[in-house]
């Protein structure tokens, strides 16, 4: 929702096409990642480690939201895009946040699977 905000401040007052760019990027990544585990396809999907991909996708959200959203903040050519830059940093330390809580569920050494010893 966060992301939706920021992309709506961004595309509201006619910012610079990069950070509308980077907003609406992480706006449709996090809607596709919310989906993905809503409709329980990363259970079908065992191909990839989901949370690890959602892990490597925040860290990359987070680097490139800090330097948009601060230059933003910097240049600020109007209140459209003061508000998009400091919601971006809101959203970036979610990123964060995101990280944190995904890297506590994530258990690197616990076995997974049909490999799984009995208890």
């Amino acid at each position: 929702l966060v992301a939706l905000v920021t992309l709506l401040c961004f595309v509201a007052s006619k910012a610079h096409e990069a950070y509308a760019a980077l907003a609406g990027m992480e706006t449709v990544i996090t809607v596709l990642f919310l989906l993905l585990y809503l409709l329980r396809l990363d259970v079908r999907m065992r191909c990839l480690f989901w949370p690890l991909a959602d892990i490597f996708n925040s860290v990359i959200a987070a680097l490139f939201l800090l330097v948009v959203c601060l230059f933003a903040i910097i240049i600020r050519t109007n209140k459209g895009t003061l508000a998009g830059g400091v919601l971006g940093l809101i959203l970036l330390v979610l990123c964060l946040v995101d990280v944190g809580l995904l890297c506590k569920k994530i258990s690197l050494d616990k076995a997974r699977g049909r490999s799984a010893p009995a208890k």
